[in-house]
């Protein structure tokens, strides 16, 4: 169910399904989507011998036993499947194990793995499978499999419509969830229907699928992150409470907003940056419920402000600039004379102090004398930065006639 975009006619699978020939394979995709399922369906239909184990359990000495066993198949002209559930769970030189007999055609590996396979399994093992992309499944199909489940069993499930909404709701896209919560309600008298409610008493609620150490820890907070930065409140909030929800670490949550701040805000709202830091405190203070609402409290501060990169454009190009120059000494006549000598060699000589001048600016060059001045820092015009921006073009106007 619900890999149409792989199994329809033209698409890979349905490709090596007609050829009868099927490629090592990395399945990657979230928990109850049917990667077991399809992997022992591939090696039915198109002839392979199955052998399954979980990268949880099994170890090199297993794997080098189902080896020599595919040995003994292929001298009498039989191909071996080998299906690896969690295969992400295997370290790197468990994964090395697979390489050889993969090259050596001895086994066709189907791998499965919730985690990113470009983060989690090895670049030599990637390069020798195709990695092909499983979806969770939609209401749609976790509605045809509760409806299959009750022509299986004979029995319709003793459920209100708002109450069967609210059970595939909670199998948040994984089959074999919504399969178990069948199970379980077969159990119950059809007598009288549940009510949404009621369901809890039946079963249990799922957490919902978030690894906060893998992929999608890393995927909320950059919707959360673009969300802010797209200055959208409410989608910005959905995140946010998501990550709540699959119990992330708020303080995390929190850098991440003081981050937002400097980067997409910046000077366009310099209030944003005391609004996440206060919002940190806050939540550090308070903790969990309470301190919530604080963080939420920043979101939409950070979502509505005014957004510009300009502090963070200026940051990067300085420091690449910077690291170019080497170490270009500073102008002599904005350095200091302590000692006789010093003042003999320059130092200080023609230094203007800016406060002494009508407008408050001497314009002086600044940068090494060797060094073409550079204009890091473009303000945007938006917000607060208007202002700034007015200023440095009239300072600039003022520099100009000071060279002049």
């Amino acid at each position: 169910m619900g890999q149409e975009h792989l199994l329809d006619e033209g698409k890979t699978l349905a490709r090596y399904l007609r050829a009868k020939k099927l490629p090592s394979l990395i399945l990657w995709g979230p928990p109850g989507c049917g990667k077991t399922t399809l992997s022992r369906l591939l090696a039915r239909e198109i002839g392979y011998e199955f052998e399954s184990v979980s990268a949880l359990v099994s170890g090199i000495v297993d794997l080098r036993k189902i080896f020599e066993t595919a040995k003994e198949k292929r001298a009498v002209g039989k191909k071996t499947l080998l299906f690896v559930d969690e295969i992400h769970r295997f370290n790197r030189a468990q994964q090395d194990v697979f390489l050889a007999p993969i090259e050596e055609g001895l086994i066709t590996l189907v791998g499965a793995t919730t985690a990113n396979p470009s983060f989690e399994l090895n670049s030599a093992l990637l390069s020798r499978c195709q990695v092909l992309v499983l979806e969770r499944l939609n209401e749609k199909h976790l509605e045809f499999l509760l409806a299959r489940a009750e022509i299986s069993e004979g029995i319709t499930l003793p459920l209100t419509q708002e109450a069967r909404s609210a059970l595939i709701m909670l199998a948040d896209g994984d089959g074999r969830a919504i399969l178990n919560f069948a199970e379980s309600l077969f159990l119950y008298p059809s007598t009288k229907l549940l009510e949404p409610h009621e369901i809890a008493e039946a079963i249990q609620r799922r957490v919902p699928t978030y690894d906060k150490a893998q992929e999608g820890h890393y995927n909320l907070i950059s919707a959360l992150h673009k969300s802010i930065r797209g200055s959208d409140p409410d989608a910005a909030l959905y995140w946010f409470y998501r990550m709540v929800d699959g119990g992330e670490d708020l303080l995390f949550i929190a850098r991440r907003l003081v981050r937002a701040a400097v980067e997409d805000i910046g000077l366009a709202d310099p209030h944003a940056l005391v609004q996440a830091i206060a919002a940190k405190e806050a939540y550090a203070f308070l903790g969990s419920p309470e301190g919530e609402l604080a963080l939420a409290q920043c979101i939409i501060y950070l979502a509505t402000a005014p957004k510009s990169n300009a502090v963070y454009v200026a940051h990067k190009e300085a420091f690449q600039v910077a690291k170019r120059s080497g170490s270009l000494a500073p102008p002599k006549h904005i350095l200091n004379a302590p000692t006789s000598l010093m003042e003999g060699l320059g130092y200080g000589k023609g230094y203007v102090y800016d406060h002494n001048t009508e407008e408050g600016f001497s314009g002086q060059n600044y940068f090494p004398e060797k060094m073409q001045r550079a204009n890091f820092y473009r303000p945007k015009g938006i917000g607060v930065e208007k202002d700034i921006l007015n200023r440095l073009n009239h300072w600039a106007e003022l520099r100009k006639k000071t060279i002049l």
